[in-house]
């Protein structure tokens, strides 16, 4: 099956991410998850075929159980007025029709472990976020609570870690304050369903926007491989980074390569597209307990 790597709906502007299209309908907007997959900050010229419509289907579990107010509307594309000649057929499965918001610019970045970029932090600071941590953590603990850790919200490039205390200046004492409780309440109540589910989450990261009423919404995607770092609790030992249910084949296999980052990124070999659409399957259906139904 080939990947998605684009979409078009005939007379209506796109604004166009790394993975999503997005279609602005007036009071709403729609969220076309394609095939796209970028690392390193590039988007790549390979996409894993059907990932937009596992991330769709993800977020949308997600949606319907966790405890908060979010953009969701419906995933049917011709809930709204498509116009005459819309490829509806590319757009099933893969779509989010969703509330508009002014979208609030911080990346909403919550850490139950220390890994990634916040372990590079700490073992050169002790220090991630603004916030001091105590000496002689290792990579992949468990830290003693979760911490709200947001980012910038970049366009291009890359996010940069920031503290809650320029959140508050950036947004005001209040809203940043509710970013904290809605980021950390989303993520202690699905760090333990998934742990119910035998998968670790170690990170994620969540938007917000707020509604013209003034109230302050999830929006985007939720909880995905993409946005999440999901570990199997079978495989997880402290002291060494773990397997995740992502994208890691794809980076494993470019830094095995002499793609120097700096110019436009090879293709993706069949065999480490297969092993990457099989991860984002495989954490889909042990989550929701559902097979896969493209």
């Amino acid at each position: 099956m080939p990947a998605v790597l684009e979409t078009s709906i005939p007379g209506i502007s796109k604004r166009q991410g790394k993975v999503r299209d997005v279609y602005d309908f007036g009071d709403s907007l729609l969220i076309v998850a394609t095939d796209r997959i970028s690392a390193f900050d590039w988007i790549l010229p390979t996409g894993i075929p059907e990932k937009g419509k596992i991330l769709t289907q993800l977020s949308l579990f997600w949606f319907e159980r966790i405890d908060c107010s979010h953009h969701l509307i419906s995933t049917e594309p011709a809930d709204l007025p498509l116009p005459a000649g819309t490829d509806i057929e590319s757009l099933v499965g893969r779509s989010m029709v969703v509330k508009k918001t002014k979208v609030l610019p911080v990346e909403c970045v919550v850490r139950g472990y220390l890994s990634g970029s916040g372990w590079k932090d700490y073992q050169e600071t002790g220090v991630v976020s603004g916030i001091k941590l105590p000496p002689g953590l290792q990579e992949s603990e468990q830290l003693p609570e979760p911490l709200f850790t947001p980012s910038t919200k970049a366009d291009e490039g890359h996010d940069m870690p920031i503290s809650f205390e320029e959140v508050c200046q950036q947004l005001g004492e209040e809203t940043a304050t509710i970013l904290r409780e809605k980021s950390l309440h989303i993520y202690n109540e699905a760090a333990t369903f998934a742990r119910s589910k035998g998968i670790i989450l170690a990170d994620t990261k969540f938007e917000f926007g707020v509604l013209n009423t003034g109230e302050i919404i999830l929006i985007d995607e939720v909880l995905t491989p993409d946005s999440s770092r999901f570990w199997p609790e079978d495989d997880y030992e402290i002291g060494r980074s773990q397997v995740s249910f992502d994208k890691q084949y794809v980076r494993e296999w470019l830094m095995s390569t002499d793609w120097d980052r700096n110019s436009p990124p090879p293709q993706l070999p069949d065999q480490i597209v297969q092993n990457t659409r099989a991860k984002y399957i495989e954490a889909y259906e042990i989550l929701s307990g559902q097979k896969f139904d493209a």
